[in-house]
């Protein structure tokens, strides 16, 4: 689950597209012996974490939570710093919040991933989805793309940070925390805001669960922050009707009203809106589109944007929902017998709307497109909006510099989030909040939520290095020059 900003950043944002670092290289990790201390201990965390069940359904947070918390203990950080804690009407699944104590020259930095999965079914699966297995250059098991990589990869940071012995220019705040996937009653990130609020309290957040640097056809293309996301809303389109026989048929019907309102919706295409965010993630993506999609997205991003060009760019599912607020149906319920006319029919209609518009403009533009009094529009549940964070210089040199030391010309590239992630809560509580995730994830291959969630073996080894070279960056003064390690292959395939 994973899009940027300001005419004075443009310079550091928008670098030339990196020659391909690999081409076409075996797939094949570090070995035990090889790993440096942080990548061991990254592995052995993540076996750890994969293995406990932290699904909605039958899962625990907590013990995941506990299971960190003990790594922490273990490595020096004092009890009281490392806290689980969670509404007591649901211990099961509760949060870990552990601060990483510093000079205090500068307000914390909040780091932040979610411990939960989406259930994995053992039937769904080719190998069990709760144990992590290494097979042909692949770890496979539920939570390794989402999202339990961040999670082990930020401890292990932390860890060896301890065992170096550094302090900080300003205190580490981690948050590994529940409910962001649903299946329990509260989500975790929204709990601490509302009920713990100074012990999260930050300059800024840095969310592990957004914006995944990216590989394509065994290319690493782009180190992505995301500093935006799409609102997310709901609406119930509903109409009523007497009901009676079915024999009886009359053109009223309950079931056409709403179909009609669906189709229309279907039809409909919301304008284009760029941002500096959007704009600046489809300059970069010009460079790596074939060259017709390439001229395509130039004549969009023109002063007159080409409507033809447009209109090609909307078929592709990522490239519409970057340019656009877009409402889909969902599903769908009518009717209570086989020969009863229905009293009722309900569509649902799911909008991911633009950080720059909102949800009252599109009920009101799902209200003139339906243009049907007896078709309801209601929204369901609370709808919460997202403001974009700011791309400043001290937030994007300190990731250019260390990305520029483990992957030379390697573009800055920007990110609005077209779904959802923890960050909404914290940028609506004043908090601006960064997607930066340290693993490489293959665009073609996403598995997330997905049957045989895998990530790239290599790949996780090189982000251990590459999180804590970042989570450095940020606290140390001068900065604490990292080792890049040697380059690692790629999967030429990732089939």
């Amino acid at each position: 689950m994973r899009y940027f900003r300001s005419a004075t950043l443009v310079a550091l944002l928008v670098t030339p597209l990196a020659t391909p670092l690999v081409a076409a290289l075996a797939p094949t990790a570090a070995s035990a012996q090889d790993r440096s201390a942080v990548q061991q201990s990254a592995r052995e965390i993540f076996r750890e974490l994969i293995g406990i069940n932290t699904d909605g359904d039958s899962g625990s947070t907590t013990v995941a939570a506990q299971a960190m918390a003990q790594r922490l203990i273990a490595a020096g950080f004092p009890a009281a710093d490392v806290k689980l804690l969670g509404p007591a009407s649901n211990p099961k699944n509760w949060n870990l919040v552990a601060r990483y104590r510093g000079t205090g020259k500068a307000k914390p930095i909040l780091l932040m991933a979610h411990l939960d999965v989406v259930t994995a079914r053992r039937s769904d699966w080719s190998i069990a989805p709760y144990e992590l297995t290494e097979k042909d250059g692949f770890l496979y098991g539920r939570g390794t793309s989402d999202q339990k990589n961040g999670c082990a990869l930020l401890v292990a940071s932390l860890i060896q940070m301890k065992k170096e012995g550094i302090v900080p220019d300003r205190d580490l705040i981690l948050a590994l925390t529940a409910g962001e996937e649903g299946g329990i009653d509260y989500v975790g990130m929204e709990w601490l805001v509302n009920n713990q609020r100074p012990l999260i309290d930050a300059e800024f957040a840095w969310n592990v669960d957004a914006g995944d640097p990216q590989l394509k056809n065994g290319q690493r293309i782009a180190r992505v922050v995301q500093a935006s996301e799409k609102v997310y809303a709901t609406f119930a389109l509903e109409a009523t009707n007497t009901g009676g026989h079915s024999s009886l048929p009359t053109k009223d019907n309950a079931i056409y009203r709403v179909t009609a309102a669906v189709n229309k919706i279907a039809a409909y295409d919301f304008p284009l809106h760029w941002s500096e965010i959007t704009r600046g993630w489809f300059t970069q993506m010009m460079s790596t589109e074939p060259p017709a999609v390439g001229a395509d997205i130039r004549a969009a991003l023109a002063p007159k944007p080409d409507a033809a060009a447009v209109a090609r760019l909307s078929k592709n599912a990522l490239f519409n929902a970057q340019m656009r607020t877009t409402c889909v149906a969902t599903m769908f319920e009518a009717g209570h017998a086989e020969n009863a006319l229905p009293q009722r029919a309900k569509a649902t209609i799911n909008c991911r709307i633009l950080p720059t518009e909102t949800a009252d403009a599109t009920k009101q533009t799902l209200a003139r497109l339906i243009a049907d009094t007896a078709v309801h529009i209601t929204p369901v549940g609370a709808i919460v909006p997202s403001p974009p964070s700011p791309l400043t210089p001290s937030v994007l040199a300190p990731i250019a510099a260390v990305t520029t030391r483990f992957y030379p010309k390697l573009p800055i590239v920007p990110l609005m989030e077209t779904g959802a992630t923890d960050g909404i809560f914290l940028r609506n509580a004043g908090i601006p909040t960064y997607g930066i995730s340290a693993l490489f994830l293959d665009v073609d291959d996403t598995r997330a939520h997905g049957r045989d969630e895998r990530i790239i073996a290599a790949e996780f080894d090189r982000a251990a290095e590459y999180q804590l070279a970042l989570i450095k960056a940020f606290v140390t003064t001068p900065l604490t020059p990292p080792t890049a390690p040697k380059p690692i292959p790629l999967h030429p395939s990732h089939d």
